[in-house]
């Protein structure tokens, strides 16, 4: 037999609809209790107050294991305004039937609700036209998320409460970031005195980010799915949201910040219809870089403003603005900070910034050759710390042999003063600091255009060159080595003063 309360799943759009009554209304007392259950469906997860007045028209359509209604009311909205909605609702018949046990009691599928929020004010009768045109064209979509929703939920027990029928219910992308937003503004806020609603809101946001980098990343159960990484791209940059969550980020646990700095990093690479929309905003919002630059200066903050700097910075027009701002002298300093971790990270950072956008660079090193390099060579390649050395000589050796930096490597290689460092980091201890300053200094002589100053320096320390590049060995056999060294060996032996004259 029919249950009292068959499990129905509901689909509730609730829109204010003008209606021209062509259609015969239903008089079925079926379809008029499935109308009362959508209202009051409604009312328990919106908490509204829309109260059924009357059953205005009704469709029933059947399929082999499922019942479609589509219902439009008329019900009262909080006691002021009346107005027509349309409902639908899916009964499976399965589900819909309770079958008798052999111990006498009854036993009942699950099912599961999936609802839509509702816009409950009036409409203009244009409006509610083309509202409901569009309703009807998105129909189909909405059986086959039902369908996919039942699915997905049908295994699970219904414990014969409707209210558990609402713990599934979904939200879209757009709708995870809406919330985000809004609870970021409240971080915002000074801290409320009621610090126990403060605590539930903050870990509702944590959940939210968590919840958005599970839609860009997948998780151990899906691959990400693009159409819902596109609205979640789309929705998170059309308002200020990336501001309100680096401003935010300080508030936030050490968990949610990981969380944050990953869905950053992951945003600026989506694309919304083939184009990189991250780029247009932050383009727009450009002093956003000033704060993550400046968070090396902030202990806790270091790593995670790090990482999404070095994420932005994949766009050219963002590489270009910190390269040419006074924030590009302050990371010689930052990249010798005392904490390892921060120091590495701001050497990243430098790196990224002279390696990723070729033109950009090369324009850069040209305009500012020489506050560039008396910073890079007394404050890096001149540094007390190791690892600072190790690191500076081969990212010198990356920029100098880089093709598009040929005028700025020839600049280079002409001055003696150069030259005096490289071949004080050949003497060193360090047999990768000696082989990544070889890269270089080969560079010196190689150049068929030496200056006079500079032959008279390769010449009065021929002999000790020599003998060093006789033993100058690397662990590892490789030929290119082999026969640079060769090369050089023999471009320095070769050798001839030059008259300064």
């Amino acid at each position: 037999m029919l249950c009292a309360h068959s499990p129905l799943l509901l689909l509730l759009i609730l829109l204010p609809l003008l209606v021209k009554a062509q259609k015969k209304i239903t008089s079925d007392l079926k379809v008029k209790d499935v109308a009362e259950f959508a209202v009051n469906e409604y009312n328990i997860i919106q908490k509204k107050k829309l109260t059924f007045e009357s059953l205005v028209q009704g469709e029933i359509k059947f399929t082999q294991i499922k019942i479609y209604y589509s219902i439009v009311i008329t019900a009262k909205y909080e006691s002021l305004t009346i107005a027509n909605y349309e409902a639908i609702v899916l009964e499976n018949h399965k589900i819909g039937i309770c079958a008798s046990s052999k111990q006498g009691g009854q036993r009942r599928a699950s099912s599961s609700l999936l609802l839509t929020a509702p816009r409950l004010s009036p409409q203009p009768p244009q409006q509610q036209h083309q509202d409901h045109h569009l309703r009807e064209q998105s129909k189909p979509h909405q059986q086959e998320e039902i369908e996919k929703h039942h699915r997905r939920n049908s295994s699970s027990n219904n414990n014969n409460k409707m209210k558990g029928l609402f713990k599934s219910k979904p939200r879209t992308p757009a709708d995870v970031v809406r919330q985000t937003r809004d609870l970021l503004i409240y971080a915002q806020r000074t801290p409320d005195s009621r610090e126990s609603k403060r605590e539930e809101k903050m870990s509702e946001l944590c959940k939210n980010i968590r919840e958005m980098k599970s839609i860009l990343y997948g998780n151990s159960e899906s691959e990400p799915v693009s159409e819902a990484c596109a609205q979640l791209t789309q929705e998170f940059f059309k308002e200020n949201t990336l501001r309100l969550l680096i401003m935010c980020l300080p508030k936030l646990n050490l968990e949610a910040r990981k969380d944050a700095t990953q869905v950053v990093a992951n945003l600026q690479r989506q694309q919304v219809q083939s184009k990189l929309i991250a780029s247009d905003y932050l383009e727009a919002n450009i002093d956003l870089m000033d704060i993550l630059i400046q968070g090396y200066g902030n202990t806790d903050m270091a790593l995670h403003y790090g990482a999404m700097l070095r994420e932005c910075i994949r766009h050219q027009t963002v590489a270009r603005y910190v390269l040419e701002s006074e924030h590009m002298k302050k990371f010689f300093d930052y990249i010798q900070l005392p904490n390892f971790d921060i120091a590495a990270d701001a050497a990243a950072t430098f790196k990224e910034l002279l390696t990723r956008h070729k033109s950009t660079v090369a324009e850069f090193l040209s305009k500012n050759y020489d506050w560039f390099f008396a910073e890079y060579n007394s404050k890096l390649l001149e540094s007390s710390n190791y690892i600072t050395r190790r690191q500076a000589v081969k990212l010198l050796g990356d920029i100098l042999l880089d093709r598009s930096n040929s005028a700025v490597m020839t600049r280079y290689v002409s001055s003696r003063d150069n030259l005096r460092i490289l071949m004080n980091l050949l003497r060193e201890s360090s047999k990768s600091i000696q082989i990544e300053a070889f890269h270089v200094f080969k560079l010196f002589a190689a150049n068929q255009n030496k200056p006079a100053d500079i032959v008279s320096i390769l010449v009065a320390n021929r002999s000790k060159l020599l003998r060093l590049f006789a033993d100058f060995k690397i662990d590892k056999e490789d030929e290119q080595f082999e026969a640079d060294k060769a090369q050089v060996v023999r471009e320095i032996a070769a050798l001839e003063p030059k008259d300064h004259s």
